[in-house]
């Protein structure tokens, strides 16, 4: 199939690019007060020049702690570091007889996975990930890697990209605009081909900067890879993928949007007053250490002369009855008390939307079991439709897109498809396991009251079946667990030692088990 020109990729770049430059006001706002070391938007892409001050209007730095306190909770909840918070079952198109031996072999590639991924930094990469979903829309770039580094996780920043959507909301073009040097571009594209033309121009300083675009797309059924030059129509990477390398999560999409509002933007006015509030509460409190005069002109005091450090000098026309002192404090105004109790309300609310609300005060007794479990259920009812969004959107195309990757470089042989029916994705975070144990407490009331019905209540539940589902929504890997031809020897074994029992206790001889004659 031909694959699309530079010029059709450009003119759909440009559309995309308009359509994401109607966000950058709001997201700019989010990133100042929220994320300010991650700003791009406020110039710095354009004008290329590091080291600026991103600090300049925030004077609360409570905004900054709760993203950021976001990102940890949601990455240890259900991306906890150096754990397996996934695991990959068989589906309901393999047979029940096989399921078994399958997810035992399941779990051989999923611990293969996590070993690949906790070598190639993926828990670095995901943290960066979260701090962008906490704005709203956050990218990852999974791509094949080398010897030391497997595959390589990239969290690349929303400002550099933008996106079209294809059937049913989902990511199906995926632009992206970025500088590199001219000298690491056959280093970071080992198949590239660079014209002449381009060539040229870096003859003299290979290491300036070329702007380049990046374009993922899909078309007739497959995934095309493509990087150009923004400068002129030069096509310097081509390639097929099986999959897309990107991964865009949103936290929340209102109805005809493509980029996500995520908790900074909900708790955004509340930021942006909290920040005001103590910006005037410091100068406020400036003028109260340093102290604000009014100078009575009286002909021997000269307000223009008079430098005083600490303050200022107003100079009035009388400072009371016979024009009064020549120099006096103007009075403070404003309530010291007032702007502190606005300031924790302001506090407590931003926390509560950004989820960073604590299980209890620091200075109280520790915490116990039942108060993390029910913090991390809190968490769960808190999150609502974007929890299931970060399991749609976020855990499983970053688990299916590594193990393609593991596939084409021969790590692993999944000849199954990763579609629900074949092999399913099944969360073991520590925020799945909180809801599946609702549900095995669940099943173990029940247990408890079939009991009481006596014999019939015995057999209204298959035991095995109970087993295989407990251990299923706790996570039991199945290297533990027995398979059904183990099971049948354990009973056989078991009612076979029954037996000798019960005849040793009647002072009968136990039965010896028929041994086979030798063959030969």
């Amino acid at each position: 199939m031909a694959e699309l020109s530079v010029k059709e990729i450009k003119k759909r770049f440009k559309s995309a690019e308009a359509d994401k430059e109607q966000w950058r006001s709001i997201y700019e706002e989010a990133y100042e007060y929220c994320l300010p070391m991650r700003n791009l938007y406020d110039g710095y892409y354009e004008g290329n020049a590091v080291g600026q001050d991103k600090m300049k209007r925030v004077f609360d730095s409570t905004a900054i702690h709760s993203t950021s306190r976001f990102a940890n909770r949601i990455q240890s909840a259900l991306f906890p570091p150096q754990r397996s918070w996934c695991r990959l079952t068989s589906g309901t198109d393999i047979p029940p007889e096989r399921q078994v031996e399958v997810e035992q072999i399941l779990d051989n590639y999923n611990e293969k996975m996590f070993s690949i991924m906790n070598q190639s930094g993926f828990d670095l990469a995901i943290g960066e990930f979260l701090l962008d979903l906490a704005i709203g829309t956050s990218v990852m770039l999974i791509q094949a890697g080398d010897e030391t580094t497997p595959i390589r996780y990239t969290a690349v920043p929303s400002y550099q990209i933008c996106f079209e959507e294809g059937a049913n909301g989902t990511v199906d073009t995926v632009f992206r605009k970025m500088k590199r040097p001219y000298n690491a571009i056959i280093k970071e594209f080992p198949d590239a081909t660079i014209p002449k033309e381009v060539a040229d121009k870096y003859l003299e300083d290979p290491t300036k900067k070329v702007e380049l675009l990046e374009a993922t797309y899909e078309k007739d059924g497959f995934i095309y890879y493509c990087v150009s030059t923004m400068e002129g129509d030069h096509k310097l990477v081509s390639r097929t993928l099986k999959g897309m390398p990107f991964v865009i999560s949103r936290y929340m999409v209102a109805s005809n949007e493509k980029y996500g509002r995520g908790v900074a933007l909900m708790a955004l006015p509340d930021i942006k007053t909290l920040n005001k509030v103590t910006e005037l509460t410091l100068k406020n409190a400036s003028i109260s250490i340093g102290g604000v005069f009014t100078a009575v002109d009286d002909g021997v005091l000269n307000p223009q002369t008079i430098s005083i450090q600490a303050g200022s000098v107003i100079g009035v026309s009388s400072n009371g009855g016979a024009r009064g002192a020549s120099l006096a404090p103007l009075p403070r105004s404003g309530d010291a008390n007032m702007s502190q109790i606005l300031t924790n309300d302001l506090r407590a609310n931003i926390k509560r939307m950004m989820l960073d609300d604590e299980i209890a005060p620091e200075n109280m007794s520790a915490r116990t079991a039942l108060e993390i479990q029910h913090k991390i259920n809190s968490l769960a009812e808190n999150m609502g439709a974007s929890f299931g969004r970060l399991i749609s959107e976020t855990l499983v195309p970053i688990v299916r897109r590594t193990l393609e990757l593991m596939d084409e470089m021969g790590i692993i042989e999944l000849p199954l498809k990763i579609d629900g029916l074949q092999v399913k994705i099944v969360p073991v975070s520590p925020l799945a396991l909180a809801s599946n144990k609702d549900k095995v407490n669940d099943v173990l009331s029940f247990l408890q009251l079939s009991q009481q019905l006596g014999a019939v209540g015995g057999g209204l539940l298959k035991m095995d079946a109970v087993g295989d589902y407990i251990a299923d929504m706790l996570g039991i890997p199945s290297s533990l667990r027995t398979t059904p031809e183990e099971r049948q020897q354990i009973m056989e074994q078991t009612m076979m030692l029954a037996q000798q029992q019960m005849q040793m206790q009647q002072g009968q001889a136990p039965q010896e088990q028929p041994t086979e004659e030798p063959v030969g």
